[in-house]
This record gives structure tokens, C-alpha cells and sequence, in this order.
């Protein structure tokens, strides 16, 4: 259990579902396949941390299909938004119903040891279909793509919510190269929003992940109407080395020092982008 509890309302806002396998096999082009991970699992863990919404990411391994995660939307009694992975001949009719189900944005994952294709052209025109519904776009790279992605990224004409800062090194702090990059790049484009997720996959240090707070903390001061925050359970590809949800639910005093950085953090700007309705 973590010792920091968030604040009532508080919104997990990247976590995934997989399976179960037995109802919504894995995509035949999945890079790994993990153990179940279900609607059930995730919502418990969720009241065990202390949240009270959740929004499910469409991981690499389910592909296309979405069945998986609108089943997990559906079980959560209004309590779980979605962001959709899409084929590029998607019909309207079936961006109408995700829309419906709770999906709220797309996903465009860069990272080849995930995805064996990332067509920009296509990328673009899937993000021109779903501008009108209000949808935003989740972007997933490393580091090294950020600035030849930086033209694809101003042609998408949505907001952009950059997938746990673009994976910087952060061993470097807050003025190394790749979190100067990646501060520029939202000084200089309000569109773009990001997760300050991920401390377990990029903290060199590990626990108490310090390294992760010195290089990040800055980054949330800065941009404290666009950053997002998620536990990114069950921690895909990370079998061997599980981390603690707990420890990383303790970060979010330590990265938004303020309650009123904390709500905006945890309430105010995910409810934005994906209760929208709800946000007076």
C-alpha cells in the first residue's frame, strides 16, 4: 500500500488490460504475450491505491482489436475511458462505436521492438478522421525519434499526449540533452500534453527513483496544465522485475509538490481530456 494517498477523484491515467486470452486472443503479430490481466485485477488494484478512474491504453500485443479493452470500459460503470489502437481503413461506423464505448483517443506506437510498421501518412490520416469527435492523439517513441518525428507531430490536428515523456534519459537531470529536447518541445507546442510515467523503466538508480524526480520534477513546475500521470499496470514486458504500485504511487508527492499541482495532475487535466462532460 502507498503511504501517499491520492486525492479523491484521482485518475490512473495509463494502465492496460490483456485478455483474458480464453475471450480475446493476442494479434498474431504480437511481440510478447503476458499473462492475463483483467478488468477485475485492475480495478482492484486501483481501490487498493486509491484512485477512482482509470484510463485503459490499447497495448501492442491485442493490436487492432479492441474488443478487450471496451469490455474492460463496459465493466467499469462509467469509471474507465479508452484510447484505441485503429487500422487505417477503419469504417466510420466503427469509430462511431468506440466513441460510444468510451474511447476518447488513438495510439501511434513508434517503438520498433513493439510494432513492425509506423506509417506516418496513415498515422495522419486516421488523426484527421477522429479530430472531429473530439478524440486526442497518444504518441508512444524513445528519445532518439523525437526530433525527426517533430514535423509529424505539428501536421496531427489534435491535442498530443506524449507517451512517459518520449523515455529521456534521465540519469543525465533536468539539463541533460534529451529533457532539454523534450521541455522545448512543449514550450513550443501547447498541443502537447505528457505522462510523467514510468519512473521503474527509466530511473537508472531504482528505488526510491530519485534520479526520476531531480530530471522530471522541473518538467511538471513547467507544464502543470498538461501532464498526466499512470501506473502503466501491469507493467508490459517487465515479468522479471514486477515493480512495486505502491512505490510509484509515492512518487506523485515528490513530482507535484503542491496539492493544487497534485489535483491538476491527478483530476483536473485528465478529467479534461476525457470526461470532458463532467468538467464544469
Amino acid at each position: 500500500m502507498p503511504r501517499f494517498r491520492p486525492p479523491p477523484g484521482a485518475v490512473d491515467a495509463h494502465c492496460h488490460v490483456f485478455g483474458p486470452q480464453a475471450r480475446f486472443p493476442f494479434s498474431d503479430k504480437a511481440k510478447y504475450l503476458p499473462e492475463d490481466a483483467t478488468p477485475e485485477m485492475l480495478f482492484a488494484l486501483r481501490n487498493r491505491l486509491g484512485f477512482s478512474r482509470s484510463v485503459i491504453v490499447q497495448a501492442s500485443c491485442h493490436g487492432a482489436d479492441n474488443r478487450a479493452l471496451v469490455d474492460a470500459i463496459a465493466q467499469s460503470n462509467g469509471t474507465a475511458r479508452g484510447v484505441a489502437v485503429v487500422d487505417p481503413d477503419i469504417a466510420e461506423t466503427q469509430l462511431l462505436s468506440l466513441d460510444a464505448a468510451g474511447v476518447r483517443g488513438v495510439r501511434f506506437n513508434f517503438l520498433k521492438r513493439l510494432v513492425d510498421d509506423a506509417p506516418k501518412d496513415k498515422f495522419l490520416d486516421i488523426a484527421k478522421r477522429i479530430a472531429p469527435l473530439g478524440w486526442h492523439v497518444v504518441v508512444y517513441f524513445e528519445a532518439d525519434l523525437l526530433q525527426e518525428l517533430i514535423p509529424f507531430l505539428e501536421a496531427i490536428p489534435t491535442i498530443i499526449v506524449v507517451d512517459h515523456m518520449g523515455r529521456p534519459d534521465v540519469s543525465a537531470g533536468p539539463r541533460g540533452p534529451d529533457m532539454i529536447a523534450f521541455h522545448n518541445l512543449l514550450e513550443t507546442h501547447p498541443n502537447i500534453w505528457t505522462k510523467v510515467s514510468c519512473a521503474e523503466r527509466l530511473s537508472r538508480q531504482g528505488p526510491p527513483f530519485d534520479d526520476f524526480v531531480a530530471a522530471v520534477r522541473p518538467l511538471v513546475e513547467a507544464f502543470e496544465d498538461r501532464i498526466l500521470w499512470g501506473t502503466d499496470w501491469p507493467h508490459p514486458n517487465m515479468q522479471d522485475a514486477i515493480p512495486d504500485d505502491g512505490a510509484l504511487v509515492d512518487l506523485l508527492p515528490r513530482l507535484a509538490i503542491s496539492e493544487l499541482a497534485q489535483r491538476k495532475m491527478l483530476i483536473d487535466n485528465p478529467m479534461r481530456l476525457y470526461w470532458p462532460e463532467e468538467v464544469r
